[in-house]
């Protein structure tokens, strides 16, 4: 496990993508945020230069794959990659499960992806260096049967098994996968936003959300150690 290098945030937001962030840059990685859109990326350098985080930030839409692998080769010419994580938030509303045809199950696929083009362009590099990890953050209806978010569930248990099986084919290759499974409202992002403030539409989220900060400690420990593929975050279990 290596403390050099970049720690490259897919995804990044006000919630965990930048609790990852300052988390791995916490231990001296460089990071490397990268979103669709570069609104908020001042706000998010001035975040990290608080924390005495070196940092870069890069526009790139997860869904065109010419504009990420741009920008991940873009990265890569100044700093090998340490650490990947993958985590962009959801992008369109579930379809119910009932009432998807081919068509709208194949497009809940268009969040795993860009995933694969991650993979594709970082782990060449750890290969050739003998370490370096993939982590990625899914959800909860990977493994429990959760109707209300429909279609979506599709996609959330083939990145599971993605991250799961790709760990098992690197492990003797010194390199790491592994998969966040997040069932909850993860507090200060953009989704727990819009629902705390609809509460008439949305109901409350007391009870049900997670502390991003948590998340990114259970990441880096994942990183660190590596003893185990995946950690799952519960908050409907009570």
């Amino acid at each position: 496990m290596s403390n050099s290098g970049t720690a490259l945030i897919i995804g990044v937001g006000p919630g965990l993508g930048m609790s990852m962030a300052r988390r791995f840059g916490r231990e001296g990685l460089r990071v490397a945020v990268v979103s669709r859109s570069a609104v908020r990326h001042g706000e998010y350098l001035a975040d990290l230069v608080t924390h005495g985080i070196e940092a870069t930030a890069h526009v790139a839409d997860v869904t065109d794959p010419t504009s990420l692998s741009s920008v991940l080769d873009e990265i890569q010419r100044d700093s090998e990659v340490a650490v990947a994580y993958y985590g962009p938030g959801l992008t369109r509303l579930p379809v119910p499960i009932t009432e998807i045809d081919i068509a709208t199950a194949q497009s809940a696929f268009d969040g795993v992806w860009p995933a694969v083009e991650v993979v594709r362009a970082v782990l060449p590099g750890m290969l050739d260096r003998g370490d370096g990890a993939l982590l990625f953050a899914g959800g909860l209806s990977s493994i429990r049967p959760m109707p209300m978010v429909g279609h979506l569930a599709l996609a959330a248990a083939a990145l599971r098994n993605y991250a799961l099986t790709l760990n098992a084919a690197l492990v003797e290759r010194h390199v790491y996968a592994g998969t966040l499974t997040i069932g909850g409202l993860v507090e200060r992002g953009d989704i727990h936003a819009m629902v705390t403030a609809d509460p008439a539409r949305f109901g409350s989220p007391a009870g049900h959300t997670l502390d991003p900060d948590r998340l990114a400690d259970a990441a880096w420990d994942m990183y660190r150690t590596r003893d185990r593929a995946e950690e799952v975050f519960d908050a409907f279990s009570s």
